[in-house]
């Protein structure tokens, strides 16, 4: 009787597991809901080409409109019901002169915006305007919504959406499964034999292991060794990490992709630490820096979106760098009502090391991903070199110092090449390796 109670025991959670596989797994999961594209309703009732009207509207009027915010100049989503289109041909093509006749309506917009006129765009025939008129008349889309599974699984565009955290939850049940079933069948099995008289391996007493090692003498010896030696290696190994923070990635107030900024859109280090060129630090930069292209970005582009982050994640977060610098977006001035970022440092010297930027950028020209690494590849920046004395020394002992055009090392170079009876000398030739060069 025992034995078929195990037995059922372990088809019943077979069975269970089963069922559960099979309900999480159905294809209800994999189910999606079709939207209607926006845009293909505004090609069919406008007969414009919309995908034309995109491309005119982002090389020539993205600069300074949004469809749906108003930027340097206003929203333009519905401005065919608040302008004639006769009026807009006319306004697009030469604003100047509808402003110098006296328009009413446009002298209005000229009042309005500072009593700056628009660009003139005579090359853009009645078809061309009609098509970025339907573009910037497309309504906004809303957002697709997610609908929530077990776990972390997740329902969205077109996909099942079963993260893989789910999916390792269902592994880790399984393999409990089969550890239960495994135990339960070894269970029945033994109980089998003591019902039949038969011996199973093993079953004569032995020494236990314990007992074995500790008569051995020899190997109670060597295994003492062994372990102080261990012990001293990762002791040694721990106390040498105090202080390194290599891999360091702090959360900053605002979240600053250097992927999305010195990566995708190429813009130069040094222009937002402009410090590196002449001080001894690379300097935060200022807030302002950041209006200098964010007055005009108010959002980011429906491509810049990750699997990490939404757009309306990277939108938030410029939204936050208005709100630090008090920038009113809908009048497209400021407020005078700032409030600090408090941003967290990530690369820090011990206060006795120093290390002056200028001297490697300028003079030396070292780039930066030298030593902060592939900046132009993080989405969080973090500390890629360890930043240790002996990191330093080996940098100075392997890298050459260029001194092509360089006139500050003309001199020098020439008579340390003399003495050392090299081409190229290496940082650690001319000094690098001096005490005094890094240490007060």
């Amino acid at each position: 009787m025992k034995q078929v109670k195990h037995r059922n025991s372990a088809s019943k959670i077979l069975i269970l597991g089963t069922v559960f596989l099979f309900t999480f797994f159905n294809p209800v999961f994999g189910q999606e809901e079709t939207a209607v594209d926006a845009t293909q309703v505004a090609e069919a009732s406008s007969g414009a080409d919309v995908a034309k009207g995109e491309e005119l509207f982002k090389s020539l009027c993205a600069a300074c409109h949004k469809r749906y915010k108003k930027m340097t100049g206003p929203a333009l989503f519905g401005v065919t019901e608040r302008r004639s289109t006769e009026w807009l041909y006319s306004w697009i093509k030469n604003s100047a002169a509808m402003i110098a006749s006296g328009d009413a309506e446009a002298v209005a917009i000229y009042e309005e915006y500072n009593k700056t006129a628009m660009n003139a765009f005579p090359q853009l025939s009645n078809t061309d305007i009609d098509n970025i008129l339907a573009y910037v008349n497309v309504p906004k889309a809303a957002p697709a919504a997610a609908v929530a599974g077990a776990g972390d699984a997740t329902v969205a565009d077109g996909g099942s959406g079963v993260s893989t955290n789910v999916l390792l939850a269902i592994l880790a049940l399984v393999f409990l499964m089969l550890v239960v079933v495994l135990f339960l069948v070894n269970n029945t099995l033994r109980r089998f034999a003591e019902a039949n008289n038969v011996e199973l391996p093993g079953s004569k007493e032995r020494t236990p292991i314990w007992k074995a090692f500790v008569q051995n003498q020899f190997l109670v010896l060597v295994s003492a060794i062994f372990l102080l030696l261990a012990s001293g290696y990762f002791v040694y190994g721990y106390f040498m990490q105090v202080g390194v923070d290599q891999g360091y990635a702090p959360i900053q107030p605002i979240h600053y992709s250097h992927k999305i900024h010195a990566g995708d859109n190429k813009i130069e280090c040094k222009y937002c630490h402009s410090s590196a060129r002449v001080s001894k630090t690379s300097g935060i930069p200022s807030l302002n820096v950041c209006m200098n292209c964010h007055k005009s970005i108010s959002e980011v582009a429906e491509t810049t979106a990750t699997e990490d982050h939404s757009k309306e994640f990277y939108d938030g977060e410029i939204a936050k760098l208005y709100d630090a610098v008090g920038w009113d977006v809908d009048n497209q001035k400021y407020t005078g009502e700032t409030k600090p970022v408090k941003w967290v440092r990530i690369h820090n010297l011990p206060d006795f090391a120093y290390f002056n930027h200028s001297q490697h950028v300028s003079v030396a020209g070292v780039e930066c991903q030298k030593c902060h690494g592939p900046v132009e590849e993080m989405e969080v920046m973090y500390q890629h070199a360890p930043l240790t004395m002996g990191w330093c020394i080996n940098c100075h002992r392997e890298t050459n110092v260029k001194v092509a055009d360089n006139k500050y090392y003309e001199k020098i170079h020439k008579e340390l090449s003399k003495k050392y009876g090299v081409d190229q000398l290496t940082a650690a030739q001319m000094g690098g390796l001096e005490c005094g060069k890094c240490h007060y």
